[in-house]
């Protein structure tokens, strides 16, 4: 039997020349906006320009936040949130991918917190009221743009911690394809494993119950990214392959695959620990953690859903036994994060070794054992790091 509630109220306007309506869209919430933004690459793709015209157009007021980080720190949302309450901010636009989009959210409900921003991520204090936010998506990745997530990290005490409250919900979000034209080929691979770690590690391989018809759009949202990721990294300015991958990301995690399941995420919580100690990039923490955790849970108790992955996503013979389609299932995707899309497939290729991981474990756990797919132990997981190094 499924139970489930789904609502997604952000207003999507996709494709180029959309600007057009982002004035009108942000003056129904007031005249006053802080626009946020990262290292400057907007300015540099002409993007900042556009959206000031826009602005200037609508006669907004207009303050700034830039230099958000690619894993956006508490301290950086305690800047903001100072902004906000001494200018009086009335909407919050970000420019750019899911860190500048992450680091928005918090801003929007830390400006109605006297205390530290880290309290609502720890949930020492509740989030009780947030700005509205809206967002330009530069980087099909987090799906940021379309969910009530974020995630935060703490570099003083080497923690990185989500927080979802519907509150967080973009109110509009801008979707141009053409915006992630000059997103390096790095970055393009990196973003396309976050999308495929969000429908595996969140919902694919998942005991609960999940609808057929769900189930069967996890696995064109797989195929989509196995299908354009390379294309969008030969072929930077291929408007097709940018479009797919940019709606994959948002529709991985908006909330729609989650309908008739339930919500893990065993391998973010693993990878949460990598960046928060070495500050790596997500996704590529997330491609090379992501077949080692396949490798390690797969046993006879689950071996169907991996038989299912192989035959549907990558068209392996189902007349094969069926831990075979399982175990070469695996070394596909292996074989497309680091053959096709070209990342590092170890953890000691980027200079990460074992002397953090007992440590790492246990935060990952949070002294318990860490749900998913199959329960961890800090053994476990412990023996999942070292499979990456």
């Amino acid at each position: 039997m499924y139970n489930f509630v789904f609502q997604n109220t952000t207003k999507v306007y996709f494709g180029p020349n959309q600007l057009s309506h982002l004035g009108e869209e942000l003056k129904q919430f007031g005249k006053r906006v802080l626009l946020t933004y990262g290292g400057g690459t907007i300015k540099k793709i002409g993007l900042y320009d556009k959206v000031m015209d826009e602005l200037k157009k609508a006669d907004l007021t207009v303050f700034e936040l830039s230099g958000i980080e690619p894993n956006p720190r508490h301290t950086t949302v305690n800047k903001g949130r100072d902004i906000c309450k001494k200018e009086k901010i009335d909407v919050l636009l970000a420019v750019g991918g899911g860190s500048t989009i992450d680091c928005t959210k918090l801003i929007a409900a830390a400006t109605f917190y006297d205390g530290d921003s880290w309290d609502l991520v720890t949930h020492k204090a509740p989030v009780t009221k947030a700005l509205p936010v809206c967002t330009i998506l530069t980087l099909a990745a987090t799906g940021s743009e379309m969910n009530s997530g974020a995630v935060i990290s703490n570099i003083q005490t080497n923690e990185k911690y989500g927080l979802i409250h519907p509150l967080l919900q973009p109110k509009v979000s801008f979707l141009d394809p053409t915006n992630t034209y000059s997103v390096s080929a790095y970055q393009t691979a990196c973003g396309s494993a976050d999308i495929l770690s969000h429908v595996f590690d969140v919902f694919y391989f998942n005991k609960a119950e999940k609808m057929d018809m769900v189930e069967r759009v996890m696995e064109d949202v797989i195929k989509t990214v196995i299908k354009y990721a390379p294309i969008a990294i030969k072929e930077p300015t291929n408007y097709q392959a940018r479009a797919n991958l940019m709606w994959a990301s948002s529709w991985a995690l908006n909330g729609f695959l989650q309908t008739g399941g339930e919500f893990h995420a065993p391998c973010h919580a693993m990878e949460h620990e990598l960046s928060a100690f070495y500050d790596i990039t997500h996704g590529l923490g997330l491609a090379i953690l992501t077949p080692r955790w396949m490798e390690y849970i797969l046993d006879e108790s689950n071996v169907s859903q991996f038989k299912k992955f192989g035959i549907n996503v990558f068209g392996i013979d189902p007349k094969l036994p069926d831990m075979e389609i399982a175990r070469k299932a695996i070394s596909s995707l292996s074989d497309f994060l680091f053959n096709k899309l070209g990342l590092k497939s170890t953890l000691s290729e980027v200079g990460i070794d074992d002397k953090n991981f007992k440590i790492m474990a246990h935060k990952a756990c949070r002294g318990g054992v860490l749900s998913g797919y199959k329960p961890l132990t800090e053994e476990d997981v412990e023996k999942i790091y070292r499979m990456c190094l």
